[in-house]
């Protein structure tokens, strides 16, 4: 059994290990956490064989650690879409929530959340869900901006680790999840005109279609 603080260690160490090993002081300010703090916990983690750490020379996640690792990513985004879909919850209220509800070390009903949300492949964010093995799909998103007329995409709204859920601009719909059709290209402004889930129509300018942290999209 590991602590909620050692979780969040290793949670931090994978969302921040992009391009190999970990800095010290990346870790202190994911966690806001003192350097000194984090080098104590990087050498218990270290002896429990969860984390390779050399000191000066950065650290990075076993298999074993990373097999933890993403059990919380996976139950986080599990709970985050439990909240969403099953308790109405607005997206901008979630991750704090799912903060806590990750630490609860039953794999049973981990499971069975899963099960009830007819087994999910990304959270309300638009971040995919690893699988019980731990195993992630590729996205394969695209440009907002680079969708067909009468296509149909479904919005992913962020950059991978963001917690917040974007929204299109001067306006308060949440593109996460929704499905997007493009209907016409206005040239004059430019822009780009859609309809959100057939319903309502925005006109979104060109830059902003064209921003990878608010408008990436699924073709389905």
């Amino acid at each position: 059994m590991l602590s909620v603080t050692e979780e969040n260690y290793l949670k931090a160490i994978y969302q921040l290990n992009t391009e190999g090993k970990v800095s010290t002081n990346a870790v202190s300010k994911k966690l806001l956490t003192k350097p000194s703090s984090v080098t104590d916990m990087l050498k218990k983690l270290s002896q429990k064989q969860l984390i390779e750490y050399v000191k000066y020379h950065g650290v990075s996640l076993t298999q074993k650690g990373e097999d933890e690792a993403l059990n919380l990513v996976r139950k986080h985004r599990l709970w985050e879409f439990f909240l969403v879909e099953k308790l109405g919850f607005h997206c901008d209220e979630i991750h704090e929530i799912a903060e806590q509800l990750e630490h609860i070390n039953s794999v049973k009903l981990t499971n069975k959340l899963e099960e009830l949300l007819e087994f999910p492949t990304h959270d309300p964010h638009g971040a995919p869900i690893p699988d019980k093995k731990g195993q992630i799909l590729s996205d394969g998103y695209s440009f907002l901006s680079q969708s067909k007329k009468g296509s149909e995409p479904l919005g992913k709204g962020e950059k991978e680790n963001s917690d917040k859920p974007s929204t299109l601009s001067n306006t308060s719909t949440v593109i996460v999840g929704s499905k997007i059709k493009t209907e016409v290209y206005l040239s004059a402004k430019p822009s780009l005109k859609v309809k959100i889930n057939d319903k309502e129509e925005v006109v979104i300018s060109a830059s902003l279609a064209e921003k990878s942290d608010m408008m990436q999209t699924h073709s389905t």
